[in-house]
């Protein structure tokens, strides 16, 4: 055994068998954000974005590609999620994303919640870019996780 989950005693590749696992309550969130031009800014704050309601769209990108986790990360189980939240906070230069997922389940939902944040943003970006093509996405992490072997988990500060 070499002490990594995802690599077989060949040295292989492999999908981790979760199959004995107990089911339990599992949740995570992720955030991350955007820097952007104020006019960039109070454009999606006002609703005035060439492409219509940036955060809408955002929204409903982050929650589709939660759903979409196991197809888009190699060896990641697609999950039969309960629940996604994509919220945004307006800041001084930029959007806030937090996603949130949970379920009962076997493995765990962090890179669901992380690629929710991750999307929300790529899609602000793209319904703003005609804006500004500067904008930054930085700081995509895991906030707090809970449930399955590990427990709970809470990033330092």
């Amino acid at each position: 055994m070499n002490g990594l989950t995802h690599i077989d005693s060949q040295g292989n590749a492999r999908m981790v068998d979760v199959g004995g696992k107990a089911a339990t309550a599992r949740r995570a969130v992720a955030t991350g954000r955007i820097r952007m031009s104020p006019a960039a800014l109070t454009a999606i704050r006002d609703g005035n974005a060439p492409k219509g309601d940036v955060l809408a769209a955002a929204r409903i990108a982050g929650i589709m590609a939660a759903k979409k986790t196991g197809h888009l990360i190699p060896l990641c189980h697609p999950l039969a999620l309960d629940a996604v939240t994509v919220e945004f906070a307006l800041e001084d230069d930029g959007v806030r994303a937090t996603a949130s997922a949970s379920l009962t389940g076997r493995t765990g939902i962090e890179m669901e919640a992380m690629t929710a944040a991750s999307i929300a943003l790529l899609t602000i970006y793209d319904m703003a870019k005609a804006l500004d093509k500067a904008m930054v996405i930085e700081g995509v992490r895991l906030l707090a996780k809970s449930g399955g072997k590990s427990g709970e988990w809470t990033a330092p500060e």
